[in-house]
């Protein structure tokens, strides 16, 4: 399947990318990361936490790699929120994994990370928030 447009690869990746991990999830409300998965949970996208310091978040089991959760889980998108040089080692695994995509929330971006996803064929966004983007293409009625 050929890559999309870069204008094209937000709304492809929200539409085609069901089961997100989230790299970073913590149970705690007030957290940028619980209000983007419990947002996304909301329309329906399955949620998977990969945090190594929670057992469960929003009903969803924990897990404290990637790799962990992929042994369980089929995992079509991997959502950071990590720090801009913490990402390398989670685009590893995401690779590793068969990810199909890696979406890095506001703030955050990694050049080099992103171009070794994306020579691996994985779809990148950077320095995008989730969450945002989603309600701007779902009031377009472009979801």
């Amino acid at each position: 399947m050929k890559p999309p447009a870069p204008a094209d690869r937000i709304p492809h990746i929200l539409k085609h990318c069901r089961t997100i991990a989230v790299v970073g999830l913590s149970h705690k409300p007030h957290r940028a990361s619980f209000d983007v998965a419990r947002y996304m949970q909301g329309h329906g996208y399955r949620i998977i936490p990969v945090n190594p310091n929670e057992t469960e978040v929003l009903g969803e089991k924990a897990y404290a790699t990637l790799a962990d959760a992929a042994a369980h889980e089929k995992i079509e998108l991997v959502n950071c929120f990590r720090n801009s040089e913490d990402i390398p080692p989670i685009v590893d695994e995401a690779i590793a994994i068969g990810a199909r995509a890696v979406w890095m929330q506001l703030g955050i971006s990694n050049a080099a990370a992103a171009a070794k996803a994306e020579a691996a064929g994985l779809l990148v966004v950077q320095d995008h928030c989730l969450k945002i983007d989603h309600r701007v293409l779902l009031s377009s009625n472009l979801l």
